[in-house]
């Protein structure tokens, strides 16, 4: 069975991601998702080849391709921190009553840029990431991917999970937001590569792909929590005398428990030390 090629798949993100770049002069909300998320998906792919491409050229093409998600990830985080803000004042109106002359929390909520003001912040940026696109885009075509040996990417797809299992057991050791940070972005590499593989079995891949992608989902949501108490420069100090932020950041860590809570059942089911990975496939054994 022949598994999905990777430079098509590769030539389809950057193609899309162009598109979704030019479908306005400022990317929206979803344009600016969609994009990381293609972005991701890309570096996914050109670590699971890298072994067979030996080149400086795949090297650059990861690092290009990190620096368009970095770009855009400030106008994501600003988004994303006012959205979480909302919903926390829609269901606890009291404690924002009392946290009204915090000059952080008002600066979140405040109503988003206009258009112009956006279009002139983010100008420059936009035409940086065209630019890393076009020539990423124009370095994949001429790589040549004809032969590309499926038993070696089955190896390093075996690494790529070995890694995830790695960072799963710190995280149920030792629930860092750092580390759960990179649980995710670690889970989110084996859930991209899964991509190549479909054709293996796909109704049991594709039922891992959205235990996967639910398990990404909660741990960002959990990171984005410990983004804004970044933000917000809390650190518990008993003398502050501050109980209405005390008492917010308590349902920040409640909510955050709930997104833990969601993880750790599928996560052990997926990454449990002793599996291997070809039953996580859903084989006994596997050679292509």
């Amino acid at each position: 069975m022949k598994l999905r090629e990777i430079k098509p798949a590769l030539s389809g993100y950057i193609r899309e991601s162009q598109i979704l770049l030019k479908r306005s002069d400022v990317p929206d909300e979803e344009a600016v998702h969609d994009i990381r998320v293609l972005m991701k998906k890309s570096r996914a792919l050109l670590k699971l080849v890298a072994p067979q491409l030996n080149n400086g050229y795949n090297d650059r093409d990861i690092i290009a391709l990190r620096e368009v998600g970095r770009i855009m990830c400030s106008r994501r985080e600003k988004s994303v921190h006012r959205k979480t803000l909302k919903e926390f004042k829609k269901k606890y109106p009291d404690i924002f009553s009392r946290l009204s002359e915090n000059e952080q929390i008002s600066l979140l909520l405040e109503k988003k840029d206009t258009i112009s003001e956006v279009a002139e912040e983010v100008k420059g940026t936009i035409e940086k990431i065209e630019e890393l696109l076009s020539k990423t885009s124009f370095r994949i075509r001429f790589q040549n991917m004809k032969i590309i040996d499926p038993q070696v990417l089955l190896k390093e797809l075996d690494s790529t999970y070995t890694r995830v299992v790695d960072i799963y057991l710190k995280c149920r050791n030792n629930p860092k937001s750092e580390s759960l940070h990179e649980f995710r972005k670690k889970a989110k590499d084996f859930l991209y590569q899964l991509y190549i593989f479909k054709p293996l079995n796909p109704s049991v891949i594709k039922t891992l792909e959205k235990k996967l992608d639910t398990l990404g989902n909660n741990l960002g949501k959990f990171h984005d929590l410990a983004q804004l108490i970044e933000i917000l420069g809390y650190k518990y100090n008993p003398d502050s005398n501050n109980p209405a932020m005390d008492e917010l950041i308590i349902k920040f860590r409640e909510a955050q428990d709930g997104y833990l809570a969601k993880v750790w059942p599928s996560a052990y089911k997926v990454f449990c030390p002793g599996q291997k990975l070809v039953n996580v496939l859903g084989f006994k054994f596997l050679v292509i």
